[in-house]
């Protein structure tokens, strides 16, 4: 995709998740927003994956470890075809399968259940192991938040994919800085992530998460990288696209009232109508 077509999408990637969390009057909206970029490169370009068959076997799998961000991979979801995007208005109601974290029995893309923080990885290195023993050449995507490396199971899992020289294994952590207390430097510092991750036998990889040649970059060297896991460490602003959210932890898991989502979708409907003119 053109890189205007890919920044439209995570817009209107952005927009749902204000819509959804508006609506539900609860949600993670703050790392949701950040994870824009990366989930448009995932989906529309990165993986092998299809809407109308989102059980095949050969497909690659995605594991969003940081599940409480689920309104950002539902708006993916939904935009990508895998169920009608109008679902997202009943987010975290009875009456939707869309909870407040994903769940793999009843939302059509959605690779594994996740919520308790610190077990996705895990995940991934079961699911890339279980690639190699049935000789696929299939792909594990894992998104991480950075607050959630303070998890231990996260370490223990990064030992085990290097243990098992997993290349088909991707990681990427969404380093925006924030957790629902503050900095993560100030609550538990779990920096420096590149030395950490190069010493637990990694292949680390530097992006900004929200700029797609970075990233297209970043992806491309995992790609070719060989006997070791990836972890790609993109840098990124939690509440991207909507002023008064970036960087302001407050966000984590608030939803806004009816004034803040105005501006808002005041805010994210302009940028989504000029790269709409870009787009043409």
């Amino acid at each position: 995709m053109k890189k205007d077509k890919l920044a439209l999408t995570a817009a209107q990637i952005r927009r749902w998740v204000l819509e959804a969390v508006y609506l539900a009057k609860s949600g993670h909206i703050g790392g949701s927003l950040s994870l824009a970029e990366i989930l448009s490169v995932l989906y529309w370009e990165e993986m092998k994956v299809d809407p109308q068959n989102d059980r095949d076997p050969d497909r690659d799998r995605f594991v969003l470890s940081k599940g409480h961000c689920s309104p950002g991979l539902y708006a993916a979801l939904g935009l990508r075809g895998y169920f009608d995007i109008d679902e997202l208005n009943r987010f975290r109601t009875v009456k939707s399968n869309l909870s407040g974290h994903p769940e793999m029995n009843g939302v059509p893309g959605v690779d594994m259940s996740t919520g308790s923080l610190g077990q996705g990885l895990s995940v991934g290195v079961g699911m890339a192991i279980a690639a190699k023993l049935d000789q696929k050449d299939s792909r594990v995507f894992c998104v991480l938040g950075d607050g959630e490396i303070q998890e231990g199971q996260i370490w223990e899992a990064a030992m085990s994919a290097a243990h098992y020289k997993l290349d088909n294994l991707v990681a990427i952590l969404d380093n925006n800085n924030l957790q629902i207390s503050g900095e993560i430097d100030k609550v538990l510092n779990p920096y420096p992530l590149d030395e950490k991750f190069a010493a637990f036998g990694f292949k680390v990889i530097p992006a900004d998460g929200h700029d797609f040649d970075s990233l297209r970059a970043a992806l491309a060297k995992a790609r070719q990288t060989k006997g070791k896991p990836s972890m790609i460490l993109a840098k990124t602003v939690k509440g991207k696209g909507v002023s008064f959210m970036e960087n302001n932890y407050a966000w984590h898991g608030a939803p806004p009232n009816k004034e803040q989502y105005e501006q808002a979708a005041s805010e994210l409907d302009k940028t989504i109508a000029a790269l709409e003119k870009e787009v043409g």
